[in-house]
């Protein structure tokens, strides 16, 4: 975060090797809180009095605003989608409606929403503004389709999930594969999808993290906190899910039909419900 010059560093709070909030002294006495969500999501740092009421914030300029506000609308209704046709075709396969077929291309559809939501949501981070311009605004020196900011927890956990959407990717593709033997499916098509399911977990709790500055928290009445921890959730249903669907080589069959299917199905509703809740996580709308 690059401030003005006349910003004194107070306090600095870390999670290994990231940076999840920043407070300055200002030199008409106020203090100024930059919290790593609070800046990446709604583009926002908070001013405080000496007496530590709220004395407003440090908004993002419009441009950078209207761009923080595209990219999280993209990104929340992509999982929307994307948790949404997983609903579905779990339920479709738990009820036995349509062929395997017509159930492995509802999948393949929501993962691609998965990764698209998947993505935005780094490039939402990559882009997060991190720059208080001469104006006292926040802003970001330019457009960037990937940048590596692994100090930022924000980015990284973003990332992990990027790539446990491809790892899905990897393995809803496998499943239009023909007579396959229980080795190959569970190589290509359970391994890659317990992978994809760590990653969730590793991102979930990541953004738990950033959002608790280092601890796993109760914080009900945080929009963010609700956000992850409902999307954590979903996670941990898409991991058991996960371990179900080994394919037992005496068997040929799955270790649980029933939890692969019902857990995945309300797994993905946890992603719909954060996505929902995610459309309202955003920058205050720049007027004119």
């Amino acid at each position: 975060m690059r401030r003005p010059r006349p910003w004194v560093v107070r306090h600095v709070r870390r999670v290994g090797w990231f940076t999840t909030e920043v407070r300055w002294d200002l030199q008409d006495g106020t203090t100024a809180r930059w919290d790593s969500r609070t800046a990446r999501r709604r583009g926002r740092i908070h001013l405080h009095s000496a007496e530590g009421a709220p004395a407003g914030a440090v908004e993002a300029e419009p441009v950078a605003a209207r761009r923080l506000i595209r990219l999280n609308l993209t990104a929340a209704v992509s999982f929307v989608l994307g948790g949404s046709l997983f609903a579905v075709g779990a339920y479709l396969a738990q009820a036995g409606i349509g062929s395997t077929r017509t159930v492995d291309v509802v999948y393949l559809v929501g993962g691609v929403f998965f990764s698209l939501g998947g993505y935005v949501s780094v490039l939402q981070a990559t882009n997060a503004p991190t720059v208080i311009d001469e104006t006292g605004s926040l802003s970001s020196p330019g457009w960037r389709w990937w940048l590596l900011r692994g100090r930022d927890i924000g980015w990284a956990s973003a990332a992990v999930l990027f790539v446990g959407t491809l790892f899905f990717a990897v393995s809803l593709l496998a499943a239009f594969a023909q007579d396959l033997t229980p080795r190959q499916s569970d190589g290509w098509i359970w391994l890659p999808d317990i992978v994809g399911c760590v990653c969730f977990l590793v991102s979930g709790h990541l953004a738990m993290l950033e959002i608790g500055h280092g601890r796993v928290t109760w914080r009900p009445g945080d929009l963010g906190w609700w956000i992850v921890a409902v999307n954590q959730l979903g996670s941990v249903l898409f991991f058991l899910a996960g371990l179900a669907a080994f394919v037992r080589p005496t068997t040929s069959a799955e270790i649980n039909a029933g939890l692969v299917n019902w857990g995945t199905c309300a797994g993905a509703v946890g992603f719909v419900i954060g996505g929902v809740l995610q459309m309202f996580e955003k920058p205050t709308a720049p007027s004119g």
